[in-house]
């Protein structure tokens, strides 16, 4: 079984096979660019859920069952804030420093600093684009104000995970693939695949 992952990005790509292999065996996981797709695709969905599907729809032409996947942080007291625009939450897109400072700046007088990382995976069937479903996984934590730790990426040196008592920059891969967003995302998503495949 082949599958396109809406995205370009060879170590995301990497990620994917390597925990679907836990679940289910003979799974290849293409990227856009190996079936030829090329070009931005516009995110402009107001949800999570939006924007995993234009992207998994954008995959489908491909004629492959595809997946497209959103994700990002959602903080309480900024009614869901940076949501979508996670990753571009301070105006350019990808500069970590900058959103996780606008972050602090705005939770500056919040005594709520509660929080969780979304991850939503949209799977699209090419042979009929109105047959879609979604998979969500969440992650519980709080937004700290001092940052901790060397790894991962985004808001996870301020993203606190009080079970294991780090931040999600303190954790090693394993540990984050654990009880991750998207990790728990995934899950779901193979265990609904597995029963795709049996079937066919």
């Amino acid at each position: 079984m082949k599958i396109v992952l809406a995205s370009r990005n060879k170590h995301k790509i990497e990620e994917w096979q390597a925990t679907l292999r836990k679940y289910i065996d003979g799974v290849e996981i293409l990227s856009l660019d190996e079936v030829g797709i090329f070009g931005e695709i516009e995110e402009n969905g107001e949800t999570f859920e939006d924007n995993a599907l234009i992207k998994a729809m954008a995959a489908a032409k491909s004629g492959y069952l595809s997946i497209g996947e959103d994700s990002g942080l959602s903080v309480n007291a900024l009614g869901g804030e940076p949501g979508v625009y996670s990753a571009r939450y301070a105006g350019e897109h990808g500069n970590d420093r900058a959103n996780n400072e606008l972050l602090l700046s705005k939770l500056k007088d919040e005594s709520d600093r509660s929080a969780k990382f979304v991850c939503t995976i949209a799977l699209v069937d090419p042979a009929n684009t109105e047959r879609y479903c979604f998979f969500r996984g969440e992650t519980e934590g709080t937004i700290i104000d001092e940052y901790r730790g060397d790894g991962g990426f985004g808001y996870d040196p301020i993203f606190y995970y009080e079970p294991l008592g780090k931040t999600f920059a303190e954790l090693s891969g394993a540990e984050k693939n654990a009880v991750s967003h998207r990790g728990k995302a995934i899950e779901l998503f193979a265990k609904e695949l597995a029963k795709i495949k049996t079937t066919e």
